[in-house]
């Protein structure tokens, strides 16, 4: 399942402790490449641990979506890439991307069997923004680590600038957090409302 995918991208960070091949589903992956980084930051694959806080944050963030999660890797942005059960078939399901940026959730073609080596080596650069990430990179030299990410100071969908004046390195954990509060208050006022404070408290 990853065989195109290990010749195409570059393993930066972490130990695999098993081969490509035996890699045929969800627990599979975490458990054989749980905790790898490829390009630098570019594209990571949850740890076990990992997976289960993100399937709360994103979960939560998303209500709508919690019962169909199944996170298993993120990119530089923070995004999250989870199966979806409501599509596909249960041996393989579809894959969607959370934006914690942007507020929105995105149906990635094919399904999960296909996600490392068809979308991403086919379509590496819509879907991992691989232009801004060399730009980034340019001017911030240092591999981005396993729990940070390049996020929005003001989220898109509170009037933000998607440019490099608005973005910087983050806990990935506290950003989407903190995304998430943000998108439910701001859906809750709807447009043109005014968001005078959230509870960043813990999540339901």
């Amino acid at each position: 399942m990853l065989e195109r995918f290990l010749d195409a991208f570059r393993l930066t960070s972490g130990t695999p402790s098993g081969p490509a091949t035996g890699v045929t589903g969800l627990d599979d992956l975490l458990e054989a490449y749980g905790g790898c980084t490829f390009e630098d930051g570019l594209y990571r694959i949850h740890t076990r641990a990992s997976a289960d806080e993100f399937d709360r944050l994103v979960g939560a963030a998303f209500p709508n979506y919690r019962s169909r999660l199944g996170c298993f890797g993120f990119d530089w942005l923070g995004r999250q890439f989870s199966i979806d059960r409501s599509r596909g078939v249960e041996s393989d399901p579809g894959v969607s991307m959370f934006e914690p940026g942007t507020g929105e959730v995105f149906e990635v073609p094919g399904r999960f069997t296909e996600f490392h080596d068809v979308e991403l080596v086919e379509h590496v650069d819509e879907d991992l923004v691989t232009a801004y990430f060399t730009d980034w990179t340019a001017e911030n030299t240092k591999p981005i680590p396993f729990d940070k990410c390049v996020g929005y100071r003001t989220p898109l969908f509170l009037g933000g600038l998607d440019d490099g004046t608005n973005v910087d390195l983050t806990d990935t954990s506290v950003y989407w957090h903190l995304m998430g509060r943000l998108r439910l208050e701001a859906i809750r006022v709807g447009l043109g409302g005014r968001i005078s404070k959230i509870d960043l408290g813990p999540h339901d």
